[in-house]
């Protein structure tokens, strides 16, 4: 999604306010349970719904 968006890891962090190293753990599987809050700020980033984000 964040791809088909044109941004990259760095630009998506800076959009949602959330550290890079997280956006890159949550993309590689490494952080299975990201807290609500950052997958709000991701989805919000994104411009999808949370149902979108986890479609």
């Amino acid at each position: 999604m964040r791809e088909d968006k044109g941004l990259s890891q760095e630009k998506l962090a800076r959009l949602s306010d959330v550290a890079n190293n997280t956006i890159v753990k949550i993309e590689a599987g490494k952080n299975q349970n990201p807290t609500l809050d950052t997958l709000k700020k991701i989805a919000k980033a994104l411009g999808v719904s949370l149902d979108e984000l986890s479609d």
